[in-house]
């Protein structure tokens, strides 16, 4: 992956200029500014951002010539409306040369996912890829379920377009091949077998019930199995029942049935026939009443391994191509390309994105557009299936947009609010407490802007939720304040909901006062009379309180909004809980790591008596220096 901070690979430049009245768009000033830079501008490949007034990004480009590229923003006759309005918004930009366009179009897609510029088309998806993880770190390999970086030593296949597609084929893996799925330390402790074994899901390796090399031939059938090659897995287990029940094993001939019955479950639950493929990526794009919807299947070996669909964000007049193209290389930012990328549409950039998919993947990376066979086949579907995302999704927007207009009515809000936060606190007793910000609107939860905030004030008494929810106010408008002061950059909310009664709104509503905000909308909800659902008083800035019909629409939605900031507040709360129960007093010790704590807990057993152990004992311990043992001393006694 290229890196955009690295000195060795590109040359970057900032020309920044103050131009008066910034304040207000003017094409005039944005020309010139974007003239002052062509001066400058070298013809090589590169990226190039557009910044506003106030330093934030516009818009991030590529080029295979920078000076031609960008000189085409002085010419603004010829700028659709919408980029009209970018360059009348810029001041200063910031140019990066590359060795190639290839480059130039990673790093194009690195820098548009941190920055999340206004006028991009952007990849609405804040979920990571899930894999099955089959591991090589262990005399017995494990099989996992996998997120995130790929350091873990082992085979990697993916990506599964959802966690539920991937849990379905793992549990059934398995059940077809008994390979274990526990941890290495829950493998090294065991000392009978687990229920997993007693289930027939899992060959019991940790007991020795099954021999190292019977073990590697099921770890070879998997990988086989995953490669793409079914057939000859399905044909090796019948001949092997065949084989015991003829010996009249009937046992081992019962279990390979079940192993056989597994491998016909995952291939039956294909709902598309990939038989022949391979190895692809299919991508078709439908447009429908402004939205355009991307539909993704993902195969390997022949075998659906689920499909997704995309809905790329500040897509109104972008041409189709520009947008497919620019969510191709958003997307395979950190996913894997499969060798074969099946596409509905012959894009003008095709063979620069394959240069820069085979770069990044190690192997060549083929970009088609199939006219007729299985290939045009699937792709027919995943456009069908594309139009008809779009449909339930302006359906469901049909009905969000109701939903929205019908809370703005509840609320009295001045027009139907885009921004939604609400907040919980969460905490056992006062310990562990934390309070936690979800965020909605008219697309549903952005779960990439919820908040968790540890309450940390020493003046926030343990188990006070007034005081835990005034701190989480002050922090988190101050913040507002700090970095939206013009409320332009959409981080302050029009309707503030919280999780609870009269008092705890009027924490938040004193604390926002306090700050001289008085715009805010804020609203309580408790659960009524015996705490049951259905039951919710809505308690508002004016001292009423309003109770909706247990059907009413407007009241499941807003249960759903609390219940998801429940949800997340429990989350995080359990999650810093599990933390602390895996804590160590020797990790407030500054400069010991994990290396020496491990030697320190070895040699005296717990961290009490490392605590109380003399300087002479601790430098006696194994891997422990004088410096050490004194620092660890000293933390300890010399209060």
């Amino acid at each position: 992956m290229i890196d955009p901070n690295s000195p060795n690979r590109f040359d970057e430049t900032k020309s920044t200029y103050a131009v008066r009245g910034a304040d207000a768009p003017d094409l005039a000033n944005g020309v010139a500014a974007i003239r002052n830079v062509l001066a400058t501008l070298p013809a090589r490949p590169g990226v190039y951002r557009m910044h506003d007034a106030r330093g934030d990004v516009l818009y991030v480009g590529k080029a295979r010539a920078l000076k031609s590229r960008v000189t085409n923003y002085t010419q603004v006759d010829r700028l659709p409306k919408r980029l009209q309005r970018m360059v009348a918004l810029t001041r200063s930009m910031t140019i990066v040369t590359t060795n190639s366009e290839a480059e130039a179009l990673l790093l194009e897609a690195q820098l548009i996912k941190r920055y999340r510029p206004a006028y991009n088309v952007l990849l609405r998806d804040d979920k990571s890829f899930p894999f099955i993880l089959l591991r090589a770190d262990h005399a017995f390999p494990r099989i996992q379920k996998h997120r995130g970086a790929r350091r873990i030593q082992g085979n990697y296949y993916g990506p599964f377009a959802s966690a539920g597609s991937v849990n379905t084929t793992l549990n059934a893996l398995q059940k077809l091949f008994l390979l274990r799925s526990c941890s290495d330390g829950f493998f090294n402790r065991r000392e009978r077998p687990c229920l997993l074994y007693q289930i027939k899901r899992c060959s019991a390796p940790c007991v020795g019930r099954i021999a190292p090399d019977a073990y590697a031939e099921l770890v070879a059938d998997a990988k086989d199995f995953l490669a793409g090659k079914s057939t000859q897995v399905q044909a090796k287990l019948g001949a092997q029942m065949a084989a015991a029940a003829e010996a009249m094993d009937y046992e081992l001939a019962a279990i390979l049935r079940d192993r056989l019955r597994a491998l016909t479950f995952i291939q039956g639950s294909q709902a598309i026939n990939a038989d022949g493929v391979g190895d692809a990526d299919i991508f078709a794009l439908a447009e429908k009443d402004g939205v355009i919807g991307i539909q993704a299947f993902f195969i390997r070996g022949g075998q659906n391994w689920g499909h997704r669909s995309f809905f790329p964000g500040h897509t109104a007049d972008v041409p189709a191509d520009e947008v497919l193209t620019s969510f191709l290389s958003q997307f395979y930012e950190e996913v894997p390309p499969a060798r074969q990328v099946l596409i509905d549409r012959a894009l003008p950039e095709a063979a620069l994105l394959e240069q820069m998919l085979s770069a990044q993947a190690g192997h060549k990376v083929v970009i088609g557009t199939p006219q007729r066979g299985d290939r045009r086949r699937l792709l027919d579907q995943a456009r069908r299936n594309a139009a008809e995302a779009i449909d339930r999704r302006l359906a469901e927007s049909t009905t969000q947009a109701r939903l929205l207009r019908e809370v703005a009515e509840l609320f009295e809000l001045g027009e139907v609010p885009d921004r939604i936060e609400i907040y919980d606190n969460s905490h056992i007793q006062g310990t562990h407490a934390l309070g936690a910000m979800v965020v909605a609107g008219p697309e549903g939860f952005r779960k990439n802007q919820y908040r968790k905030f540890n309450i940390k004030r020493a003046e926030t008494a343990p188990g006070d939720d007034f005081a835990m929810m005034r701190e989480v106010f002050e922090r988190r408008f101050a913040r507002a304040q700090e970095e939206d002061p013009d409320r332009d950059r959409g981080q302050w909310p029009d309707l503030v909901l919280i999780d609870g009664g009269r008092g705890q709104l009027n924490a938040a509503r004193a604390v926002l006062e306090g700050m001289e905000i008085d715009d805010v909308v804020l609203v309580g909800v408790s659960k009524g009379p015996d705490r049951h659902a259905g039951r919710e008083i809505f308690h508002l800035m004016d001292g009423r309180e309003v109770q909706l019909p247990v059907n009413a629409p407007v009241l499941f939605y807003l249960q759903r909004l609390r219940d998801e900031a429940h949800r997340y507040a429990i989350g995080a709360h359990r999650e810093k809980r599990a933390k602390a129960i895996g804590a160590s007093p020797l990790d407030e010790v500054p400069g010991i790591g994990p290396a020496r704590k491990k030697a320190l807990l070895m040699h005296f057993g717990t961290a009490r008596a490392v605590r109380s152990a003399s300087l002479e004992d601790l430098q006696r311990a194994p891997g422990v220096s004088a410096a050490v043992a004194r620092q660890v001393y000293d933390f300890y006694n010399a209060r």
